[in-house]
Order: C-alpha cells, then structure tokens, then sequence
C-alpha cells in the first residue's frame, strides 16, 4: 500500500465512523436503543473472547444473566495472538467435557502500529481474525456435537462498518510492503465476513446444527481508540456519551444473535442493530470466501475440508 493509499484508508475510516455516529445520534434523539427481550437460556454454555472489558465484558455479563454459563476468553488465559495458546485453550476446554453452544469471536486490536504476533503475523490480521479463524476451527466438532435441530450452537464474529472501505489483498494481507494500521484494521474485519460466509456454507452443506453470522455492534465508548486520530479521540472524550453507543448497547446485537428464536437454524446474515443488513458486496464473492479459508488454513496449519464437503 502506497503512502497515498495510506492516507486514503485513512480518510475512508474516519469517514465511515463518522456516518455511522451520526446515524447513531440520530436515532437516540428519536428514543435511542431498547434492549431485546429475549428468553432464559438455563444449561448453555458460551464462549467470549475478549469479554473482560468493553463490548465483551457487556456480552458476557447479559449471556450470563440470562442464565447461561459463560467462559470468558481474555489474553492472558487465551493469548488470540499464538496458535500456540489458542491450542492449548481449546484443550484445557475439552477436558472440560461441557458442551458448548455459542462462540462469540469478538477479542481484537484497532489501529495498533505496526507490530507482529507471535507467529509473525501482522496484529490486525494474526489476533482480530486469524487466532479466531483457529480457535472456531478447533471448536467446532465440540458446538457440532452441542447442536441439534431445533436447537443450534451459534458462531458468532463482530465485525464493523469499516468492513464496507476494506479491502482484501491476497498478494499481501500482512502489509508488508507499506503499513496503514486503517487498512490492515479495515482488511481484518472484512476477512471475518468473509469467513462467517463461508464457514455457514460448510455448515449448511454438512448438515450441521450449527449457524454462523456476524455482527455489528457500531460506535461504541470503549478503550479500544488509543491510536485513532486525536481529534477522534477529543470527540470521544467530550460528546462520546451522547455520540457513541454504550458498551452495554453495543452487545446487544451479538445477545441478539446469540439467543433469539428468530435466528433458529439461520446463518450467513450480517446483523446490526437486531436486524439483518447488506455487507459490502465483495462478501458475497464466493470465490474470495474460499481462497481465503484455504490460504488460512495454510497460515494456521488445520486440514481445508472445503473440496472434500462441497463435492460429497
């Protein structure tokens, strides 16, 4: 990425989140955001990666006062920036023998420098997307064997308006060759969409009684802004309480997508605000879901069964 291109995804960011908080003033002056009412889920279990603060901590504390047993996933217990880790999580949660039903891959970095994880890949890319491409993987013969119709287990990844500026190079996805920390944030949550897509295809084709989708929980007042512009970070500071949404606002879309009826055996849906929308038309690219799954095999070492699944 050329430093003009650089300045570009730039802009485009700042642009999206500026339409975005927009809309969201707008509809708070009209009465703002009403929790969803949603039904007890006594004797199920999730997964939040990242719930020990901001939206994660909101998603876990609502999951778990609708009576469900929540596991939460933090970095010091399951580092999302090593392979590494994420295996031996998934081990210490087998051991376990406890089912389980929702996986919410909501952990991530946002506009970091440029710095790499433990595997050598770029942050945005190895922790927001890659670590959680393998901790679902790794997962989900536990949520197959969780699900059953009527009843499925649910994958969930937070995504963001930024996916609808991203853009996917497949020549280069650890932006090597020129950094924006805009773009490889932008980059990661488009591949999560693209990932969800897919993966529910998999599912679908298999069988299996489990759904993946993705949401978007929008502007939300957390800590996740330390490296944005500082003008950005002097508006959070002095109107984020009107502009942005709560923590608590901002998971109600994946509590949403979590537990509703309405959702029941339904995946490949991009979520904002409770309901179904549109994501960037290159998502629907069934061609770049599928490169990307298999180049992310490669990157985390786990078996492509795609060929395997679609010509059975």
């Amino acid at each position: 990425m050329s430093p003009l291109s650089a300045a570009r995804a730039a802009l485009r960011v700042y642009a999206a989140g500026a339409a975005v908080v927009l809309a969201q003033l707008l509809r708070r002056c009209r009465g703002g955001f009403a929790e969803p009412v949603l039904a007890p889920q006594p004797d199920r279990v999730a997964i939040v990666t990242g719930g020990t603060d901001g939206i994660g901590y909101s998603t876990a504390k609502h999951l778990a006062r609708l009576g469900m047993h929540v596991i939460i996933v933090e970095f010091l217990y399951c580092d999302l920036a090593s392979l590494q880790s994420i295996r031996q999580f998934v081990q210490k949660f087998k051991k376990k023998k406890i089912p389980l039903h929702v996986l919410v891959n909501n952990a991530g970095v946002m506009m970091v420098p440029q710095r790499k994880t433990r595997d050598g890949f770029e942050e945005h890319f190895g922790l927001n997307y890659l670590g959680h491409f393998l901790l679902t993987n790794l997962l989900l013969d536990t949520m197959k064997e969780s699900g059953s119709p009527g009843c499925s287990a649910r994958v969930l990844a937070v995504s963001s308006a930024t996916h609808y500026i991203g853009e996917l190079n497949m020549d280069d996805l650890q932006g090597s060759r020129c950094y924006s920390p805009h773009g490889a944030y932008a980059q990661s949550k488009l591949a999560l969409v693209l990932f969800m897509y897919h993966l529910q295809r998999l599912l679908a084709a298999q069988g299996s009684p489990v759904t993946a989708n993705v949401v978007d929980p929008g502007v939300v007042n957390t800590d996740l802004y330390k490296h944005v512009f500082w003008g950005t970070r002097l508006i959070k500071k002095l109107f984020g309480w009107w502009f942005f949404k709560t923590p608590d606002e901002g998971a109600w879309t994946s509590v949403y997508a979590a537990v509703t009826p309405d959702l029941e055996g339904i995946g490949g849906r991009y979520l904002y605000n409770e309901k179904e929308t549109k994501s960037l038309t290159i998502t629907y690219d069934l061609d770049l879901q599928r490169e990307l799954w298999a180049r992310s095999c490669q990157m985390t070492g786990i078996i492509d069964m795609t060929q395997d699944t679609f010509s059975g």
